[in-house]
């Protein structure tokens, strides 16, 4: 008996599916690319799930105006904070760089 690579899927199709089944129904193509009416659904009660939450947030910003965004202010220290940071980082690593000969001895 010759050993095809067709007889090879289907043992390996027969081998793989759950055993509840019929070996019959493993090669059983699902419909339409596997989308059936439980993932239109599904999708359907995400889209309605997201269009809810986006309105509940669209209504509580009309009822309240400030909520506590951060200021202009706020965000020049941070910006100013960080990048003194990175600068003395750098310096840190420029100068232990240059010297790491030296300091080898001590």
């Amino acid at each position: 008996m010759k050993h095809t690579a067709a007889r090879t899927r289907r043992a390996v199709l027969r081998a793989t599916t759950h055993p509840h089944t019929s070996p019959n129904d493993a090669s059983r193509r699902p419909e339409r690319g596997g989308r059936g009416p439980h993932t239109w659904a599904r999708a359907h009660r995400a889209v309605l799930r997201l269009t809810s939450h986006v309105q509940e947030g669209l209504r509580e910003a009309a009822r309240r105006p400030d909520r506590g965004d951060i200021s202009t202010t706020t965000v020049i220290i941070w910006v100013a904070a960080v990048t003194g940071a990175v600068l003395i980082a750098g310096t840190i690593a420029v100068v232990i760089g240059k010297y790491n000969g030296i300091l080898n001895g001590l």
